[in-house]
């Protein structure tokens, strides 16, 4: 129960943040980068911390370590609620993601030190179900919350479970760790991953507003760079890694990696854009927006039982190359949506076609991770196929940011030259142009005037999406032909994996 509580905090809040954000941007009058921090910082601190979470744990105790993020977490929530503007939120929002960081790997590992192991499947099968109900439910609670209250409650929910959480765990769960031969903390490598992503996404997400020829967009961009090559020189070097290098070795764990890089890049840049589309310019509510994602999450439900014998019946390259084949066509769907585009004809096949796409391949992969590592490495290859998936949607926010920014920007342009509307009208949406289709359209002029500048601002932000859509749809097929090449279809045992770390 609290690993399922625990997860679920973490799950929940992005998938309900996505939904709150044109709610906060609008009531704080945030622009769409400080929309996109709002994300990002949380992100950040999850995606670089969280294998330095789990060797925390090991090292000082899963109970205590699970406790002290759960903590946070919740302290943090309410901190996010009662921001009264956009900096303490992102801020508020860092330290969520840094409780998150302590929290996310500790639930697995609580549930496989607690379970025998004749029970241990099928309690992470409970886990799994639970969670994924969570995950399914949360968007449309979160939705509700929003468009009935205000944004601060998506937050402040966070509070009663979390105090539940530590009361579970005070209570019925045993304290466990993991080696005590364990070497010291990376915390080198942590900071330098933690610069590293966060001189990257700063770039991205700055750069629209400040060009990249500015002196803080490309020497965040350099520094950026600079800390992540160092960050592979050092963690090659060290003597307990936080990313062990040695596992890449073994292909399977390589070509493993490479599609998760890829198609969670696709499918978390391109799920941020989604409820700003559907809520911005289609105008739907905070709760249909949330339940919109539904059926994605049902099929992905339903078909994984199946999906995970898969790799058993057909080996892992079949569905490792099918599934993100599939998953490519239901992005391409998403870029045939309209400004007036129904839910029914443009959004539900899409999200279904995307949906049985990643059903078919997120239990392969994740049997092929575990598949390709000895037993007694099983945990820490999970740590790093989840953190890839992390950092892949961190950066993607802020790439496919950039691109929308700049797909809207030309298509407003050539817009607004076409409507001849009057100039102040025109300057006071060009000097809005940071929010996309966030801005609000001066009153004080003929409807028919604002309806057609609402219409141009709604077709720039769509030709954006599309653009989006297009390119997530081309990594997912990019994820498909790395599984092709890389991944042997064949389970890898431990002594393959031995020989290959010896090489």
């Amino acid at each position: 129960m609290a690993a399922i509580l625990g997860s679920s905090l973490a799950f929940i809040d992005g998938t309900v943040v996505n939904v709150a954000l044109p709610t906060i941007q609008r009531t704080l009058g945030a622009t769409a980068s400080d929309a996109q921090w709002v994300m990002e910082s949380y992100a950040l601190f999850l995606a670089s911390l969280l294998l330095v979470g789990g060797a925390l744990g090991d090292r000082f105790g899963r109970k205590r370590i699970f406790m002290i993020g759960a903590g946070v977490f919740m302290l943090a929530s309410i901190g996010c609620a009662l921001s009264s503007g956009v900096g303490p939120l992102i801020t508020a929002r860092a330290i969520q993601g840094i409780g998150a960081a302590l929290l996310v790997p500790g639930s697995l590992a609580l549930i496989s030190a607690t379970f025998p192991q004749s029970e241990r499947g099928a309690a992470i099968g409970t886990w799994s179900a639970f969670s994924g109900i969570t995950a399914a439910i949360g968007p449309v609670i979160g939705g509700f919350l929003v468009e009935h209250y205000s944004w601060p409650w998506a937050f402040l929910i966070n509070a009663p479970v979390g105090v539940v959480l530590l009361a579970i765990c005070m209570a019925k769960v045993p304290e466990s760790k993991g080696s005590t031969n364990a070497g010291p903390i990376d915390t080198l490598g942590a900071s330098l991953v933690t610069i590293g992503l966060a001189g990257m996404v700063f770039a991205f997400i700055e750069a629209p507003s400040r060009g990249w020829t500015a002196t803080p967009i490309w020497m965040a961009a350099a520094i950026g760079i600079f800390a992540l090559l160092l960050f592979v020189r050092v963690e090659m070097r060290a003597a307990s890694p936080m990313l062990s290098m040695t596992l890449f070795r073994e292909r399977n764990f390589a070509g493993a990696n490479m599609l998760t890089l890829l198609l969670y890049a696709a499918l978390g840049g391109s799920l941020f854009f989604l409820p700003l589309n559907l809520i911005q310019v289609q105008g739907y509510g905070a709760t249909a927006a949330g339940a919109a994602l539904l059926p994605f999450i049902a099929i992905m439900f339903l078909l994984s039982r199946w999906t995970g014998r898969l790799v058993d019946r057909f080996g892992s390259k079949l569905p490792l190359v099918t599934g993100p084949a599939i998953a490519a066509i239901g992005f391409a769907m998403f870029a045939l949506s309209s400004t007036e585009s129904g839910y029914w004809k443009a959004f539900f096949p899409a999200i279904c076609v995307l949906g049985v796409g990643m059903s078919v391949t997120v239990a392969p992969l994740t049997t092929t991770v575990m598949n390709a590592v000895g037993k007694e490495l099983a945990g820490t290859a999970s740590g790093i196929n989840n953190a890839v998936s992390r950092a892949a949607a961190l950066l993607a926010i802020a790439l496919f940011g950039l691109m929308l920014n700049l797909a809207f920007n030309a298509t407003l342009d050539t817009e607004l030259q076409s409507l001849h509307a009057p100039a102040a009208l025109v300057s006071a949406v060009v000097g809005q142009r940071q929010k996309l289709a966030g801005m609000v359209i001066p009153g004080g002029y003929p409807d028919a005037t604002v309806v057609a500048l609402r219409h141009a601002v709604n077709v720039s932000f769509v030709s954006g999406f599309r653009r989006v859509m297009l390119v997530s749809s081309a990594l997912a097929l990019l994820s498909a032909v790395s599984a092709w090449i890389l991944i042997e279809g064949k389970h890898v045992t431990h002594e393959a994996f031995d020989s290959a770390r010896n090489r």
